[in-house]
């Protein structure tokens, strides 16, 4: 028997809740040697996984194992779906949820250029489970160096360390299209001087963030920080001056991108990792003038609702934090809740403008504004008519007529 198969015979038991840390904290090397250990029955896996870096399906480890999952991936997909249970729950309430609901913790340590022994770069849910978890098992990663704020944890609080050394999984860069571009120079113009931003991943919040270099004093508090955010702090854009609260810090649960981006964050002390009940916290933003909260979608209908999740009758990915941030940026003085997509799917085949949402994630009364690479939609304070009206001219040109045809 390994030294890691008889410390985990001691410290997991038959049906205990496991949370697994997930995006760029995922503690790949350890789960690749758990995947070889005959581990108890009945465990119940939970996680928050992001597509592109995370990829274990847990429910292959055993024939009882199964897996609580508050986002959809393609391996997923794949998995046993009788044992693969997605629970729709945003990011602020999940960090609440597992404030409650784990006995088991497994998560990637790594020291900092001080020697000081952190988490890695994602921290959103870590003190929630820390009050929950009667077990840590942790990969300390000698492969990377961690971020300069990213938190502490005591190794007295881990009960079993498992040592690796490989680099972190970057994240593919997002290839920006024309039609992304165009989206991008719209939502730059929404932006003001010291607006204070929330972005999400792809092409277009990339797109977004390449075209705010004429922009002074912005601000970041959001779930995540990528390549685009570090070339805004370089430059100066983002200094984080006229935050009421994290002045001059940028606030971020997660980091995504390049090894380049990670390397930097390394000496980076302003910019500060923060669990979601800071990062997605309304009574936090609320107190961040011209909050912009920028998120995507799979299709808005003409109510202006959102649906980003579910496609086809399947669920593509998950709630998210979106939600969070647009009712946060509602709060803020001067706050904007941003919807931007682009017009059409299936190589131009279909709408995303659509009569009715397959599901809806956010409510017409959560955003503002939605834009596509044919406009903006400035949807606040209008009925519903001129709702309609507003969304079918930013449809794309050949389905407008067969929108308004709907409404007939």
């Amino acid at each position: 028997m390994s030294n890691l198969e008889q410390k985990l015979s001691q410290l997991i038991q038959p049906g205990q809740r496991i949370y697994v840390a997930g995006s760029s904290n995922e503690p790949t090397g350890l789960l690749n040697a758990m995947a070889e250990v005959d581990l108890p029955a009945n465990l119940e896996f939970i996680q928050f996984p992001l597509p592109g870096l995370n990829g274990t399906d847990f429910t292959s480890w055993n024939a009882t194992a199964t897996l609580t999952t508050f986002f959809m991936t393609a391996t997923l997909a794949k998995a046993d779906l009788e044992r693969v249970n997605y629970l729709p729950m945003q990011m602020r309430a999940v960090f609440d949820y597992l404030a409650h609901n784990v006995d088991v913790y497994l998560v990637q340590v790594a020291k900092d250029a001080e020697g000081i022994l952190r988490l890695g770069p994602n921290v959103d849910f870590h003190e929630g489970v820390m009050q929950s978890a009667k077990v840590i098992i942790a990969e300390l990663n000698t492969g990377f160096v961690a971020p300069a704020s990213s938190a502490r944890i005591n190794i007295a609080q881990i009960d079993h360390l498992f040592e690796t050394n490989r680099p972190l999984t970057a994240m593919p860069v997002p290839k920006i299209d024309e039609a992304a571009l165009q989206i991008g120079a719209l939502v730059a113009d929404l932006v003001g001087d010291g607006d204070c931003l929330q972005t999400g991943i792809g092409a277009i919040p990339a797109a977004i963030l390449s075209q705010l270099g004429n922009k002074n004093d912005l601000g970041l508090h959001g779930g995540l920080i990528d390549d685009g955010g570090m070339a805004l702090i370089q430059a100066g854009n983002i200094t984080g001056a006229a935050k009421a609260i994290d002045r001059h810090q940028h606030v971020t649960g997660m980091a995504l991108g390049s090894i380049e981006l990670m390397t930097w964050l390394s000496a980076r002390s302003d910019v500060s990792f923060r669990c979601a009940d800071h990062t997605h916290e309304v009574q936090a933003i609320r107190q961040l003038e011209n909050f912009v909260s920028i998120n995507s979608a799979v299709e808005v209908d003409l109510f202006g609702q959102v649906n980003a999740e579910v496609a086809n009758g399947r669920q593509i990915s998950g709630t998210g934090g979106s939600v969070d941030f647009m009712r946060a940026a509602k709060a803020s003085k001067g706050g904007r809740s941003i919807v931007a997509m682009n017009a059409t799917a299936r190589g131009g085949t279909v709408s995303r403008i659509v009569p009715k949402v397959e599901m809806v994630t956010a409510l017409r009364t959560d955003v503002d504004i939605v834009v596509t690479e044919f406009g903006v939609a400035h949807l606040k304070h209008l009925p519903n008519r001129a709702r309609f009206e507003a969304l079918i001219e930013i449809a794309a040109p050949e389905f407008r007529q067969g929108l308004r045809d709907q409404l007939s």
